[in-house]
């Protein structure tokens, strides 16, 4: 091979390694956004962030063993959790719920979530996000 041969191939080299980190960047970043905006929507909407709020929490796990491995960590966070299997016509996964009352930040949901995906992944699951329990009363009413 000559010279210029090994110049282009390192050169696709580097720009795939270029294109692999700006995809693994920016999926990262994707959840940090999204819990953003819901923080964002959330104090559009009036409500009052600084008092803790109900916040409920959803995993995607592969089975029953896992719900309770996880069970029982948020529950040493003081979480309250139910988990079930999920119909059995969709397919053989469970589905985790675990709700606590929390101050709701943009800072402390990004954390909550990056923690939370840790944790799922380490089951073998997902985590799949959070929403706040109903619409939050307006401040001042």
């Amino acid at each position: 091979m000559s010279w210029l041969t090994w110049v282009l191939v390192l050169a696709a080299l580097v720009a795939v390694f270029r294109v692999y980190v700006t995809v693994r960047r920016l999926s990262a970043r994707r959840g940090q956004d999204w819990d953003e905006r819901l923080v964002k929507n959330l104090r559009a909407q009036g409500g009052e962030l600084f008092r803790p709020q109900e916040v409920d929490f959803f995993f995607d796990l592969p089975d029953a063993g896992a719900c309770q491995r996880l069970a029982a960590t948020l529950g040493a966070r003081e979480f309250a959790v139910d988990f079930r299997r999920v119909d059995a016509e969709v397919g053989d996964r469970y589905t985790l719920h675990a709700r606590k009352a929390i101050r709701i930040s943009v800072t402390e949901m990004q954390e909550t979530t990056r923690q939370f995906r840790e944790l799922a992944t380490q089951q073998q699951g997902r985590y799949d996000g959070w929403a706040a329990s109903g619409m939050m009363r307006p401040s001042g009413r």
